[in-house]
């Protein structure tokens, strides 16, 4: 480097960057905050998308939903038209054993909302579902403690209700909740049960903010004789799944009198359909959620390039002599480009640390999984960022003409 040795070179560049700390600091934090936003939020679409995953084969690999094709999308086995609803009467003849053999059980479901209170405390369940009691094996929703409420409740219409974990939990804290009479929108529910914890599926679902209670009584008191949420339909073993999918799609075309080739106003899935939609939305989730944190670590960028022209200028004059005694233009070039990745790289380490660091932490109910693809990238990304907008201020230092840089003031 005509006689000015890479040591030189940075030296002077650690002496840029300390010249003033409280400048240089804030830069660094710039690139900081950008590299470990791609890391959390990363790491919250991978460990939402996780947790769909596991809350999906939860069911069974031979769960199989139907439900109204009124909001259509791609789990359709045909294309969809004006949706009729689903009704008790589709549930029961999808138990038709002679009409359905590979078909083990199917269980309406009608989904009503509202608060529950016990005393004055209050919690809202994200669903009041209404069902038979063949919905608990169908679904693979054991319960922990209590019992079952029968095939006679639902006759009788009686309010008995099985509760998840998360509303025991708020209405009941450590207590039992067993034998207790709740308020569910505004009716009185007597708890019978308690679910088995199935977790989040997602952060903003969760599985065991549930009471279950006979569809008799949820009709009657709660959501009205309308259309059915969906039917949920298990198979007698994995490998019949086709088939009884074939059944179902038989069964349904009979009941909703859809003929040869013409639009279905239902829609029948299975677990891999259902997996395979969710894996597809995670992902395109994933990658706007890193789009976005990427945004920030190109204003750090900005900050770069931002101190990096204060630099030059406030240095100009030393610029100058250094030229003006030798320097050449490649060791000026690679001072300044030095400074520029020293920050983005104590940015990109610390904001790495820092991303890891917080994706220990539950956010937003998920808890976040670190990729090492993401790590690696953030902190590549943070390097050519230095690179990339050190470059234009590098470039700007090295140009300066000896004669115009000593008479500047």
């Amino acid at each position: 480097m005509g006689g000015l040795g890479l040591r030189e070179v940075w030296r002077f560049a650690f002496r840029g960057i300390t010249a003033n700390r409280m400048r240089s600091s804030l830069t660094v934090l710039g690139v900081l905050i950008g590299v470990s936003s791609v890391i959390v939020l990363t790491a919250v679409g991978n460990g939402s998308a996780l947790a769909v995953k596991e809350g999906i084969e939860k069911l069974g690999t031979n769960s199989i939903l139907v439900m109204s094709a009124g909001g259509g999308g791609r789990f359709s086995r045909t294309a969809n038209s004006n949706a009729k609803g689903l009704t008790l009467a589709d549930a029961k003849a999808l138990n038709d054993s002679l009409l359905a053999p590979d078909v083990k059980m199917a269980a309406p479901i009608l989904n009503a909302s509202g608060s529950c209170t016990y005393g004055n405390l209050t919690s809202t369940p994200q669903n009041i579902t209404g069902t038979w009691p063949s919905y608990f094996e169908a679904s693979n929703s054991p319960i922990d403690k209590g019992y079952y409420w029968s095939n006679d409740d639902v006759i009788a219409g009686r309010p008995v209700a099985i509760i998840g974990t998360t509303v025991a939990t708020d209405l009941f804290g450590t207590d039992s909740p067993l034998n207790q009479v709740i308020r569910c929108h505004g009716q009185s529910v007597t708890v019978v049960g308690v679910m088995k914890s199935k977790g989040s599926t997602g952060g903003f679902q969760d599985a065991d903010s549930i009471v279950i209670a006979p569809i008799t009584f949820v009709q009657r008191s709660m959501s009205g004789y309308g259309s059915l949420s969906q039917i949920q339909v298990e198979a007698i073993s994995a490998t019949s799944t086709t088939a009884a999918m074939d059944e179902v799609t038989t069964i349904m075309n009979t009941q909703h009198k859809i003929k040869a080739g013409a639009n279905a106003d239902y829609r029948v899935l299975n677990q891999a359909t259902i997996l395979a939609s969710s894996t597809t939305s995670s992902h395109t989730l994933t990658v706007l959620l890193a789009a976005i944190a990427a945004i920030s670590l190109l204003v750090g960028g900005i900050g770069i390039t931002n101190i990096m022209l204060v630099s030059v200028t406030e240095r100009t004059r030393e610029i100058g002599i250094r030229k003006a005694i030798g320097a050449p233009k490649s060791a000026i070039l690679t001072q300044f480009l030095i400074e520029a990745m020293l920050l983005s790289l104590m940015g990109g380490i610390s904001g790495v640390l820092f991303g890891v660091g917080i994706s220990h932490f539950t956010v937003l109910g998920v808890k976040p999984v670190v990729s090492l693809t993401s790590v690696l990238s953030a902190f590549i990304v943070s390097a050519l960022v230095g690179l990339i907008f050190g470059g234009w201020p590098a470039n700007r230092a090295a140009s300066l003409r000896p004669i115009e840089a000593l008479r500047y003031e």
